[in-house]
């Protein structure tokens, strides 16, 4: 047997998320069955991190095994049968690899645009916000993130997760183009919607309706309905996973 890794990449406009679910389109589910086109047997794929409904990926990584040698053209047979919205970017052996499990850590990034009016190529592609943003306050709240804290406060109340401890190793905001501003941030792992929910309380704190105390206070296992509202998905990405 042998295992193989997947780079990815895909615009998550048209999927309902990451995760197979019956009638639905999703990433693994295209790609689970273009797989079993090509090689003409079930192929279960193992993801790095699973991403919502919306959420786009610039650098996704899954892992499969085979019992046999796959296609020297696997990759681009893949590419040939996905939509346009995603694209296969890399294919390698990889024995003993599992994109999950072997993670040390995942970076994402959400965009905002801050001009007004907003363009139309970032439609879709990053949260228009053309309010005024004090950028000493949200890089106050970013400084606040780097090290273990309770994100119970960032993730919806019905939930699976039983442990809401995560490690920040960075985080931060900058520039990213005229009229962009860029969060990023790189954990161990993430809770379901932690970073669209951690933008929409910094953008709350940079728009002086929070103070950074409170936000501070945040970090220490607060309720959910104590944070601010969660972002829309449309300017998050999955931008790199660490091995």
């Amino acid at each position: 047997m042998g295992t193989y890794r997947l780079d990815l990449a895909y615009d998550g406009s048209r999927f309902r998320g990451w995760a197979r679910q019956p009638g639905l389109r999703t990433v693994q589910g295209e790609l689970e069955d273009a797989l079993a086109r090509v090689l003409g047997e079930p192929v279960g794929l193992t993801v790095a991190g699973r991403t919502d409904a919306g959420v786009h990926a610039l650098a996704q990584v899954a892992s499969f095994d085979l019992y046999r040698e796959p296609p020297p053209a696997l990759a681009r047979a893949l590419n040939a049968l996905t939509g346009p919205d995603l694209t296969v970017t890399g294919l390698a052996a990889a024995p003993g690899f599992d994109a999950r499990r072997g993670a040390r850590s995942r970076r994402y990034r959400y965009r905002v645009e801050t001009r007004s009016p907003p363009s139309p190529f970032e439609r879709g592609r990053a949260l228009h916000w053309p309010y005024e943003l004090d950028a000493e306050a949200l890089d106050a709240c970013a400084g606040l993130l780097p090290g273990t804290h309770d994100f119970t406060a960032f993730t919806p109340t019905e939930t699976e997760h039983v442990r809401f401890e995560r490690n920040v190793l960075d985080a931060g905001w900058r520039a990213d183009g005229e009229g962009i501003l860029a969060f990023e941030i790189e954990a161990d792992a993430f809770l379901r919607n932690m970073v669209r929910v951690l933008v929409g309380t910094m953008l709350e704190v940079g728009g002086g309706r929070r103070d950074r105390d409170g936000f501070r206070r945040l970090l220490g296992g607060a309720p959910r309905s104590d944070a601010g509202p969660t972002a829309p998905p449309h300017g998050l990405y999955l931008i790199a996973v660490r091995y």
